[in-house]
């Protein structure tokens, strides 16, 4: 570059620079009477981005959310979000922590436990790698950093960011002053989901008001939250159970308009839906039932006096995110749930249907009534919320997400308000998911990459798939693919390379852990037949030996897999480097307090070795036992 473009260039970005200072300073000025503003965090379980009536692109949507239709208006609608994972444990942590489910070893639900095969050791071809059940419980988490800035923090509905939902930590080991978790009308009716329909009674706990929506603790849960903590700032994370399975509604009359509405019968088989694309009665009911309960926020909001503000509601001085942990929940325990097309696949898949969202972000400043194409994530909530705030980020803490404040108070069209830590617009986003559908995506402005970690002797599956999603040229945004049906690899296999590249490079930062064959696979395999062998193991005080033999695969890597808790009703693992020694043997130190433990060996050919071997989780499951039973033990 010669030094007039540079200069150029220098001085536009200073420009840029300047003027957003300026309308952060202009806005400030204009409200020196304005308290610290609020957050409330509103995410969804499972809410694809189909499932609201105001995105709907190709057919009309049998949905009816009528609230979350007009709170899209009254700020900026994002067409193009995404959430950080495509299930929800690694999203939750996420959007907390601001850490990308890679780099925090938190890639899928539960975790926290040894490596192993599902069900089949003969018939499952790869293995999950170890990832951790849960947030560290010193994470320097969203509600921590607020809590200590003087917000009133609260949670209410469900966490799930342990290995189960009441694990350690909960909500109140993680900054926030005020927890509940109850699931409201969400809770399994008995015996099954054609019973014990709500009534008006006033004595039944989940009774019908005057609209025929259920009496729902959750929902009453956030607005108790919002009435006795109005009098300081505040930061509500709105953790909704709907939609999530179980596919129910406890309202008769939501079931029955919506059997009306779509043509079908009234089920008689309460174990069973099979009717294709977004024909669920039960599904319909729930997704309204979620537009009903989270319209009376709003609807709180928007009509309550502000204490610290007077003349003023609350909304005025709110900000109000609303999204969903991951994409829809196309099909779940012999249900047809939703159809995220033309989005491809849902949730537990890393395509479009299972990670892009629903995305409404309103409050004071930001424009209302406005659409927006630029590519967003749930990552970047944590910093946008500091920034918004004018609170500093922690010092020493890795924000992986971006800052949208920009972008939201002056012009949420224009992506090159996004910008990286080197002050250059952002486009590229990555997803690591090595768990189920066995894959990393990358985007890279209207391109995306798919890396399939099962391909090997598999000729359902491609290595490589590359999606070109929209055209961006000259200023506006066109469809092109979203539906990821055209695979461009073979025909654009440099770009392929490359964005192989640049998804290694940002894996590799970020410590990223990969799936493993598994060697007891009885199918066809290259290199199955020449794994490593762990011979023996000995200890001596806190340090493990095991000795092992290459029969023609070299060992590359080795993990001491452990836990403290052997047994215990939460028993969960962790993970550490083992040493290769050049002598045939592994070495380890045991951490303080580990109760069992066993070794991971990983060949060359990217073949896991467990000694002892572990069960299946489905095994587990069966007997009750623990995988404790099946280590080593540290006596």
């Amino acid at each position: 570059m010669n030094f007039k473009n540079h200069l150029f260039i220098t001085l536009t970005c200073s420009i840029a620079i300047v003027a957003n200072a300026q309308n952060r300073s202009n806005y400030k000025d204009l409200n020196d009477q304005r308290p610290e503003p609020n957050v409330v965090l509103l995410l969804t379980d499972d809410l694809g981005w189909q499932d609201v009536t105001c995105y709907d692109i190709d057919e009309p949507s049998p949905y009816e959310t009528p609230n979350l239709d007009a709170f899209a208006k009254k700020g900026v609608q994002f067409w193009q979000a995404y959430s950080p994972a495509p299930t929800c444990a690694p999203s939750r942590c996420a959007i907390m922590s601001g850490t990308h489910p890679a780099r925090a070893q938190k890639t899928h639900v539960v975790g926290g436990a040894p490596p192993t095969v599902h069900a089949n050791k003969d018939t499952q071809r790869i293995m999950d790698p170890w990832y951790s059940g849960r947030m560290p419980a010193n994470e320097t988490t969203l509600a921590r950093v607020l809590q200590q800035e003087g917000y009133t923090t609260g949670h209410t509905g469900k966490w799930h960011m342990a290995i189960n939902h009441f694990a350690f930590p909960q909500p109140e080991d993680q900054g926030f002053d005020i927890t509940t978790a109850d699931r409201g009308a969400t809770s399994p009716q008995k015996p099954h989901r054609l019973t014990n329909f709500a009534t008006t009674n006033a004595s039944d706990p989940y009774r019908l008001d005057e609209n025929g929506f259920p009496y729902h603790q959750n929902s009453q849960d956030a607005l108790n939250f919002l009435k006795e903590n109005k009098q300081d700032p505040f930061f509500l994370y709105y953790a909704t159970f709907l939609v999530h399975a179980p596919i129910h509604t406890r309202s008769k009359p939501l079931l029955e308009k919506y059997c009306e509405k779509l043509g079908v019968p009234f089920p008689t088989d309460p174990h069973h839906w099979d009717v294709e694309g977004q024909n669920n009665p039960y599904y319909c009911a729930m997704v309204e039932m979620l537009d009903y309960y989270v319209g009376k926020v709003f609807n709180y909001l928007e009509t309550t006096d502000d204490p610290r503000w007077p003349g003023h509601k609350l909304s005025e001085n709110t900000y109000v995110i609303f999204t969903s942990d991951n994409g829809g929940m196309e099909k779940a325990h012999g249900d047809i749930v939703t159809d995220n097309y033309p989005l491809d696949k849902g949730k537990i898949n890393a395509k479009e249907g299972g990670t892009r969202v629903p995305l409404f972000i309103s409050g004071p400043g930001i424009k209302k009534a406005v659409h927006s194409d630029v590519v967003v994530n749930g990552l970047d909530f944590y910093p946008t919320i500091l920034s918004l705030l004018d609170i500093d980020k922690p010092k020493n803490k890795h924000l992986d997400g971006a800052d949208l404040s920009n972008l939201l108070l002056n012009d949420p069209t224009n992506p090159k308000l996004v910008t990286n830590k080197d002050g250059n617009e952002r486009t590229t986003m990555m997803w690591h998911f090595p768990h189920a559908s066995y894959q990393s995506t990358l985007r890279i402005g209207d391109y995306k990459l798919i890396r399939n970690y099962d391909y090997k002797n598999n000729p359902s599956t491609p290595e490589f798939e590359l999606y070109k999603l929209y055209d961006s040229n000259n200023k506006s945004v066109k469809r092109v693919d979203i539906e990821e049906a055209n695979n461009l690899a073979a025909i654009d296999p440099k770009r392929t390379k490359d964005m192989n590249t640049q998804l290694t490079t940002i894996l590799t930062e970020m410590s990223a852990s990969y799936p493993s064959y598994n060697p007891n696979y009885k199918g066809d395999m290259g290199h199955k037949e020449i794994v490593p062998t762990v011979l023996s193991e000995s200890k001596k005080n806190n340090q493990v030996t095991f000795k092992y033999k290459e029969n023609g695969a070299k060992v590359v890597k080795a993990h001491l897999i452990y836990t403290t808790n052997g047994g215990h009703r939460y028993e969960e693992w962790f993970r550490t480097d083992a040493e290769i020694n050049s002598d045939a043997t592994i070495t380890a130190t045991l951490p303080l307090g580990t109760t069992q433990y066993l070794i991971n060996v990983i060949d060359e050919h990217n073949f896991l070795v467990s000694y002892p071997e572990m069960p299946s989780k489905k095994t587990l499951q069966k007997t009750k036992a623990k995988y404790s039973k099946f280590a080593l033990s540290n006596e």
